[in-house]
């Protein structure tokens, strides 16, 4: 095994995480934030609660630091529904005893950087890195751009500075680069649900909860400490937008209209409002993800993705338990081959999940209201009990699956194709649990949509 000395931008989660991976390999790791350390700073309020699954975990249990971090989280098993007017449901979301994990951003961040220094890892906060040399894999960091910049000569950079990576950057000014990014309409805020006085939750907190109405909604996910984490997802203009909820008294005739239920469940929501910022939304591709054996990007520099299939951090993840799968099959030798066969097989699958995220932005917002959509889940829940080996659903084959997301983007595909005709049967509201709809899925699954598992 080769000694290494690597330098890695970034001390998000990705970035610490792959610290830890690479300390384990006994590198010499220095992990650069231009932030201070987040372990000393409050949280900022623009986060999303992180949902955890099989992906994350297997990554986390992978480097032996899962158990630590499932004290943190708080398992969900299904969405729970309030639609105004109308009793709360429930969606689950997989088979008996298949959840996603609520963790706090912060939290577990804080937690995987002091990990990380256990083990020997070094960071560098409040230390910004301002240019890159690629061929000698140098980093030049300083107070500003203009001031006199620090040289750090390395053997490889790891660029995991988010979706506006510098790294990324100086790899951006080369030939033949491609980059994209596409901004949603929709932002988003960051708001809370307090615990009750004795320390328990308001709602059930085994629940991701949904307020959809539309073009916009409410999420909540649980936290240990009995509150919960809420995000408003809105169009940034226009009707239904932030921009027309400029002060308290908008912001109120708003919740009254639209989230009457929660009121009295956010008791700061005023101040969450007025002080938590408006953040953008941003789906980000680009290749190559390397630059030959020197410079690799992980996480959502390579490719940031919108938050509606709970995918971001998961991916990230990923993409480290590869690459350490692909480093102990080439041997720990060649990182040119190494980092050419990490972006080949990464890149269709980050472009999978970027396209499944946007699309369940429109389920959760629209559709899990919709009795049509309900009935639809019902069905494929019921034929996927008794069919198992035939049909997965693209949630579970996403969420509780292995399997690579682009393969879970083309057979579910398919299986929204199959849904499509059986939606369109006469008298599908009556007839959905009967032989005769088992019987037409089966059909179509056989002579024109076949599907391996």
């Amino acid at each position: 095994m080769q000694t290494k000395n690597i330098a890695i931008v970034g001390s998000g989660l990705v970035g610490s995480l792959l610290a830890l991976y690479l300390r384990k390999r006994k590198y010499q790791v220095t992990v650069f934030d231009r932030r201070p350390d987040i372990r000393t700073v409050e949280f900022s309020g623009r986060s999303i609660n992180l949902a955890m699954s099989v992906r994350g975990w297997k990554t986390l249990e992978k480097i032996g630091i899962a158990d630590e971090v499932q004290k943190l989280a708080i398992p969900m098993d299904k969405r729970t529904i309030h639609v105004t007017g109308e009793p709360v449901y429930h969606q689950y979301y997989g088979k008996k005893g298949e959840a996603i994990s609520s963790i706090p951003r912060g939290v577990l961040n804080r937690r995987m950087i002091t990990l990380a220094e256990e083990a020997g890892v070094v960071f560098r906060f409040n230390e910004k890195v301002w240019d890159i040399n690629l061929p000698e894999a140098k980093i030049y960091t300083g107070e500003t751009e203009k001031s006199e910049w620090t040289e750090y000569q390395y053997d490889m950079i790891f660029g995991c500075d988010g979706a506006f990576s510098r790294v990324r950057h100086k790899m951006q000014r080369r030939s033949r680069f491609d980059y994209s990014q596409k901004f949603l309409d929709t932002g988003y805020k960051e708001l809370g649900i307090p615990p009750n006085e004795d320390g328990t939750h308001r709602l059930d907190k085994h629940s991701l909860h949904i307020w959809p109405r539309g073009k916009f909604m409410l999420i909540a996910l649980p936290n240990l400490d009995g509150s919960f984490t809420c995000t408003l997802f809105m169009p940034h203009e226009g009707e239904n937008s932030f921009e027309e909820l400029t002060n308290d008294d908008e912001v109120i005739k708003f919740w009254e209209n639209h989230f009457p239920d929660t009121i009295n469940l956010m008791p700061t929501l005023l101040n969450d409002f007025k002080n938590n910022p408006t953040s953008a939304l941003v789906t980000m591709k680009c290749y190559p993800w390397t630059y030959w054996d020197k410079v690799a990007l992980v996480g959502d520099s390579a490719h940031a993705i919108v938050p509606f299939y709970g995918q971001g951090m998961n991916a990230g993840f990923e993409d480290i338990s590869i690459l350490d799968e692909i480093i102990d099959a080439h041997g720990d030798s060649d990182w040119q081959q190494i980092f050419e066969a990490y972006q080949e097989s990464r890149k269709p699958n980050a472009d999978a999940i970027a396209e499944l995220s946007y699309r369940n932005f429109i389920e959760m917002s629209s559709k899990t209201a919709d009795p049509d959509f309900i009935l639809r889940k019902k069905i494929e829940k019921q034929f996927s009990e008794k069919y198992p080996d035939q049909w997965l659903p693209l949630y579970s084959r996403v969420t509780f699956s292995h399997r690579p997301y682009a393969e879970a983007l083309k057979i579910g595909d398919k299986q929204a194709a199959i849904m499509d005709q059986v939606m369109q049967m006469d008298n599908i509201e009556n007839i959905w649990n009967t032989n005769e709809v088992e019987h037409y899925i089966l059909e179509l699954l056989e002579e024109k949509y076949y599907i391996k598992k």
